[in-house]
């Protein structure tokens, strides 16, 4: 076995080394905040559920088709408000992980990314919330058939829910995904700005397939999602300025 391949296996093994260690401290992470949220399960279930029991008649309530679901439920909801609270410190691990491996000008425009990816993933969270829900909710209420009670089971709830979460946190990352596919060179600006009716329509595509059947809830993700699209438009021209300057400062430095 030569120096070099001894050389090579030893980078692997600390790479790997360091890709556990980051793992178990991301798992860590989610643990300590759902340490911290278990004891406050049902407080954040009863918020989780405010906006469909504003919705629903009076003398109507949630209900549970399973003997284990008020106690087990509540705890999921809070083991996802955890993973949900460590996502910025998980994409730091995963930054500091590759971050050896790029560029100066590309390490500077990384940390702008996470933090504006984990802020619009949260925002697009709170989007549906305090918008979404109490529109699609009363809509759904109120066009129960006559004799009809809406009692629903709050497992069912729960996972209704999270689905709508992730769509809306994953669909407001539009302006990320945008600048990153200027920024990498998989098309440009002008290339984008001419497909902007394909994109319209691809957004209300997407609010059809990750949204309940009903059009208030599907135009509610579209709309946001064409206006992120714009936004990351803005954003981009900003950075391909910026990022030309600091890759000529780069090359003054290493020169």
């Amino acid at each position: 076995m030569t120096a070099d391949s001894n050389v090579t296996e030893g980078s692997l093994v600390s790479h790997l080394v360091e890709l556990r260690d980051r793992l178990l401290r991301s798992v860590l992470s989610i643990l300590v905040f759902f340490i911290i949220l278990a004891p406050f399960a049902n407080t954040l279930y009863e918020v989780l559920a405010s906006p469909l029991m504003s919705a629903l008649p009076e003398g109507n309530s949630m209900i549970s088709t399973e003997p284990h679901g008020p106690f087990f439920v509540p705890f999921k909801f809070a083991f996802a408000c955890a993973f949900a609270l460590a996502v910025p410190y998980l994409l730091y691990q995963i930054w500091a992980f590759v971050a050896p491996g790029l560029y100066k000008h590309e390490q500077r425009l990384v940390i702008p990314l996470l933090v504006s990816s984990s802020g619009l993933f949260y925002l697009g969270i709170l989007f549906a919330y305090f918008v979404v829900f109490p529109l699609i909710f009363e809509f759904f209420a109120n066009t129960a058939p006559e004799g009809v009670a809406v009692m629903t089971d709050i497992d069912a709830y729960l996972g209704f829910v999270i689905k709508l979460f992730f769509a809306f946190g994953v669909a407001f990352e539009v302006p990320v995904a945008t600048v990153l596919m200027i920024y990498m060179g998989v098309t440009t600006e002008a290339g984008l700005a001419k497909k902007r009716p394909y994109i319209i329509v691809a957004a209300f595509v997407l609010g059809m397939l990750l949204t309940p059947p009903d059009v208030f809830s599907q135009t509610l993700l579209a709309l946001p999602v064409w206006i992120l699209f714009e936004i990351g438009l803005i954003c981009s021209r900003f950075l391909k300025s910026r990022t030309v300057n600091d890759q000529d400062d780069d090359e003054d430095s290493d020169d």
